[in-house]
């Protein structure tokens, strides 16, 4: 979503970190630039001109530290505007009112509401323990009410049964005594939507909302309508009072405006977004993480979060066992791979890894991309259980039968084939020396070979780590190296696992990118 913003400031912020004096024309140059940056990716006018202003003042009077340069001062207020552009601090949902709580999903058509309603609804089963209620208000869409059923049976929520002519105020009060009578905790009305705003739909939300008296109105907005969203937001604001606001489709290639417009020009917190069609990926927005990713400085925290969510406990400490002892066959790879999609794949891990934003091009370019993953994983499932146990035995007809089963032919299975026969030499040579050792020894070779000093050994180990530890420990981070967005802190103490890319041209890549199994899971 903000890939082109972020390598706008990120060309933009690092002339400025490069020189050791700052005139205040070379700070307006560079805030004519951030402007631009900021207007081409839809940003309101308003917002804009706010941003820098209060930037430039901050900026020009700033008192600069001895041990930082004027150039990164000047990064570090841009990132502190941008955080406070976004709301300061994350907001989540609020459950904080008498059972049940009425949330109020409100949006157009097409939005994305109704999928938002489900998987707000397993968010909070899952992670908050709710018995959540599902009612469909949308009377006039097309088997919209049906929708909501099958995504309902799907994750196992409730939803209220359907009775044919009644008017949405009426669906939305009967929700409410069914939620009382039923004991659940939280109720959710998925609201219908028009094609643009009308007289006649903001009239309905202003009926059900004096119906229901909910204690949530959330704004569901499509993150790729750009300044219509904003707008969008307003009128619902004025008319109906929203609480907050939802941005789906933040995966898209959007140009990130409305995300960055819609908060300021409201006054509303962004609360959740939609990062993917799955249930499960719904996400809550903090505003640092997000300016993090902006400025290029990564998103450690959302990254372990990601892995504590996605990777098997149970497995990963086999796993963990295994490579003590310097074991690891193609079964493991295999489940290496499942979790590094699951995670997002490489170019979803590397948009979070502070300084590896700008090596999701240079893979693009060698012709790396997540569905190699996807080819692997054919390949090793093609294989018997002997030959994935013991890959020495796969001569040229083993390799030739492989082949077809999976639809590649014998140079990417050598390609595999030579990139476990690496990751296995790591494992021993890990299990010889001592996982911690031996990792910094790993981590600093490949940060010589990617020029991304500093790469061996500063970082604690992240596998037993708080979350909110890890908040404080990406605030020292930037304290550190705000100005370098190029610069990736240490990663030495992670434990290994995450395949390499065997094969690839991408220099310091081949040899077994860090992983992040053995994470615990989140309670």
């Amino acid at each position: 979503m903000f890939e082109n913003l972020q390598d706008r400031l990120g060309s933009i912020l690092n002339g400025l970190t490069g020189r050791g004096a700052l005139s205040e024309a070379d700070v307006s140059a560079a805030l004519r630039e951030v402007r631009r940056a900021l207007l081409e990716a839809d940003v309101a006018l308003d917002v804009v001109r706010g941003f820098t202003e209060r930037v430039r003042e901050k900026a020009v009077g700033a008192e600069i530290l001895k041990s930082i340069k004027p150039g990164q001062m000047v990064v570090k207020i841009v990132h502190d505007e941008l955080i406070e552009m976004l709301g300061g601090e994350g907001v989540g949902v609020d459950l904080h009112a008498a059972a049940p709580v009425v949330i109020m999903m409100v949006g157009l058509q097409g939005s994305g509401k109704t999928t938002t309603t489900a998987k707000i609804a397993h968010r909070l089963t899952t992670r908050e323990k709710k018995k959540v209620l599902m009612a469909s208000l949308d009377t006039r869409r097309p088997a919209a009410q049906e929708q909501l059923r099958q995504l309902g049976a799907q994750a196992s929520i409730d939803t209220l049964p359907v009775i044919s002519g009644q008017s949405p105020t009426d669906i939305a009060a009967r929700a409410v005594q069914a939620a009382k009578l039923g004991g659940h905790d939280v109720v959710i009305l998925d609201t219908a939507g028009r094609t643009h705003i009308d007289e006649p739909l903001m009239a309905e939300m202003a009926d059900i909302k004096k119906k229901s008296n909910p204690h949530e109105i959330l704004l569901v907005a499509d993150s790729l309508t750009g300044q219509d969203a904003v707008n969008l937001a307003r009128s619902f604001d004025e008319r109906v009072g929203i609480t907050g606001l939802v941005l789906t489709r933040m995966d898209g290639d959007g140009r990130g405006g409305a995300a960055l417009s819609m908060r300021a020009v409201t006054g509303k917190p962004i609360k959740l977004i939609g990062v993917g069609e799955r249930m499960g990926e719904l996400e809550e927005f903090h505003p640092r993480r997000i300016a993090d990713r902006i400025l290029g400085m990564g998103d450690i925290v959302s990254l372990v979060e990601r892995a504590a969510e996605n990777i098997d406990a149970e497995k990963a400490a086999a796993m963990a066992a295994k490579m003590a002892k310097g074991k690891f066959d193609l079964n493991d790879l295999a489940d290496q791979l499942r979790q590094m999609q699951k995670m997002g794949g490489m170019g979803g891990i590397m948009s979070m890894m502070p300084g590896m934003s700008g090596m999701k091009d240079k893979m693009a370019s060698a012709g790396l991309n997540d569905s190699l993953f996807g080819r692997q994983i054919a390949i090793i499932g093609s294989m018997t259980k002997a030959e994935r146990a013991n890959p020495d035995m796969l001569k040229h007809s083993r390799k030739k039968r492989i082949a077809a089963g999976s639809g590649t032919d014998a140079s990417d299975i050598n390609k595999l084939l030579k990139m476990h026969r690496q990751m296995a030499d790591m494992m021993k040579m890990m299990g010889g020396k001592g996982k911690g050792g031996m990792m910094k020894q790993m981590m600093g070779g490949l940060a010589g070979k990617m020029g991304l000093g500093g790469l061996g050994g500063g970082m604690p180990d992240l596998s037993n780590i708080d979350p909110k530890q890890l908040e404080a420990l990406q605030k020292q981070a930037e304290a550190a190296g705000l100005g370098k967005p190029g610069g990736m802190p240490g990663l030495g103490g992670m434990p290994g696992g995450m395949p390499g890319l065997g094969g690839a041209k991408l220099p310091g890549l081949g040899g077994g990118f860090p992983g992040l199994p053995g994470l615990p899971k989140k309670k």
